[in-house]
């Protein structure tokens, strides 16, 4: 006669075990799911990866001139320098030029600062002009 706690202990885990599968075949046949939809999604990104690469193969580069406000402004501290002797003004005078502060022209010879946007927009205008326009420009602005 078999002992009666090995029969119970035998039920228990069939009866767990059954449910166990019960809740576990949902989640494998989702996850099987979830698995080939990953799939195909990665075949669908390769496939437009090489449409893609097809496309820009086929298409000509773009050949317009960059605007003014595209083209790139560099800026250099000794240019700075050059700039500012060649007209021949003070830090000071160079400043009211510019419209911006003495101490300013000096971090940027310096290479401490560098210039906004518009300011080297205004160093840049003034590259073109000589020391009797740099010395009319200021005499008007006082």
């Amino acid at each position: 006669m078999p002992n009666i706690a090995s029969v119970l202990k035998d039920e228990i885990t069939r009866l767990c075990k059954k449910e166990i599968r019960s809740q576990i075949e949902p989640i494998k046949s989702a996850s099987s799911n979830y698995r080939r939809d990953i799939a195909e999604l990665k075949r669908r990104i390769a496939e437009l990866e090489r449409q893609n690469g097809h496309l820009r193969k086929n298409i000509p580069e773009a050949t317009s001139e960059p605007t003014e406000e595209d083209r790139p402004l560099r800026f250099v501290a000794k240019g700075l320098v050059s700039l500012r002797k060649r007209i021949g003004l003070s830090i000071e005078d160079f400043a009211k030029l510019l419209d911006v502060s003495p101490q300013s022209i000096y971090n940027w010879q310096a290479g401490k600062t560098v210039p906004r946007r518009a300011q080297l927009e205004k160093l840049a205008s003034i590259r073109s002009i000589g020391k009797r326009e740099a010395q009319s420009i200021l005499e008007v602005g006082k």
